[in-house]
């Protein structure tokens, strides 16, 4: 799950500019809905209008709970959302699974955490059991299934690893994965919609297990009409971000220089990167020191050294690198509409280099493949010739 630079949820009050405070429409939260408001007075000033949104809430049929919002691009939420899932007593939770408040002691930036073989040891197992989690719900991508029932293989996958998902309640975040679609650049919640032949969706899978959370995420094609110029095109220079961002990855490596190795190939490929998101340090912490930015020239403090974990975690469009956040104060997306993917990895630096904590295994859905030039698009020309 990516992280960013703290920025307060909006109060839902009518006109109201504050950041929203801890007081909650308690109706919302009947309805497994998160509506926060800067104070009582606001709350009830704005009583008038916000009661629209219990009576949508309550009517059964699907619905778009933003009428009014000016997406950016053909993507809408589907509404109403499931209830929350539950988790069981005996797997252990983190601090934020009742109020959705993360209360641990954050490094600074300057204060990265070296970890010892034991927890280097920790998050080898939760990373695995992250890959498995990530690799079980990508088996289901297709057509036809909405992103609610892949929450729901995610939640239940977690559950028999005697794990807790990491995103469910962070920060009041409602589901147990994220999933992005299309236009969105992160932090998609599950809902209703039914996945189409020619999406691209990314799975964002994080695990809390003994003590510690392992983090990865991947971009899948959504049927073989997704396997065109434009996705193959945007998903395979994503990967190979990623890729060649890890392979600089060694004790020493000053953390900025990672942006530019990313930008550069983005650019070379006529796509944007992401700016607002980065990758972080991961370890008994879901999100902590170091930030790793993605674009070039940034200002991120610090080398790596053996012992440090983090995530590198490109975005990349196919055109803004501008990012827009629905109603939801979750779903980010771009500016102008234009698709994003995205690929992260956990990764542990060592002292010959890096171990990729999250590796793909030999059965791992998804995977890369050829990018497919305009000339191919209906089964017609390779290279301006003719297929037999």
């Amino acid at each position: 799950m990516t992280a960013e630079v703290p920025i307060k949820a909006a109060c839902m009050g009518v006109d109201c500019p504050n950041d929203a405070g801890s007081l909650k429409c308690p109706n919302c939260l009947k309805i497994g809905k998160e509506s926060s408001f800067c104070s009582q007075e606001c709350f009830k000033r704005s009583w008038s209008q916000h009661k629209a949104v219990h009576k949508a809430a309550s009517d059964s049929t699907l619905h778009n709970p933003f009428p009014s919002f000016k997406f950016t691009g053909p993507l809408r939420p589907v509404y109403p959302l499931s209830p929350r899932r539950s988790i069981p007593d005996h797997i252990p939770k983190p601090e934020w699974h009742k109020d959705g408040q993360p209360k641990y002691k954050t490094f600074g930036r300057n204060n990265i955490p070296i970890l010892d073989k034991k927890a280097q040891d920790a998050m080898r197992k939760v990373c695995r059991l992250s890959r498995e989690v990530l690799d079980i719900v990508g088996r289901e991508v297709r057509p036809g299934v909405t992103t609610d029932y892949l929450d729901d293989i995610v939640h239940k996958a977690c559950i028999e690893r005697n794990s807790y998902p990491s995103p469910l309640n962070y920060v009041h975040f409602p589901k147990s994965v994220c999933t992005s679609v299309n236009e969105v650049i992160c932090h998609g919640i599950p809902d209703q919609r039914v996945l189409l032949d020619g999406d691209i969706l990314n799975l964002d899978v994080s695990l809390f297990h003994q003590g510690y959370h392992g983090d990865i995420n991947e971009t899948y094609y959504v049927g073989t009409s997704a396997l065109n110029p434009l996705n193959t095109h945007l998903v395979e220079t994503t990967r190979e971000c990623l890729s060649l961002a890890i392979k600089a990855v060694k004790p020493g490596l000053p953390f900025r220089e990672i942006g530019n190795i990313i930008e550069k190939h983005a650019k070379a490929n006529n796509c944007g990167v992401i700016k607002t998101y980065c990758g972080h340090g991961i370890n008994t912490l879901f999100h902590g020191a170091p930030n790793i930015p993605h674009y070039a020239k940034n200002k991120a403090v610090g080398v790596a050294k053996a012992g440090m974990c983090f995530t590198i975690e490109p975005m990349i469009s196919a055109g803004s690198w501008r990012d827009k956040t629905w109603p939801d104060n979750w779903t980010s997306v771009t500016t102008d509409g234009s698709r994003t993917a995205q690929f992260e990895h956990t990764l542990l630096v060592t002292d010959e280099g890096v171990e990729i904590l999250t590796e793909r295994v030999e059965n791992s859905p998804g995977g890369a493949v050829e990018r497919i030039k305009e000339q191919e698009i209906n089964g017609k020309m390779v290279d301006g010739e003719k297929v037999s």
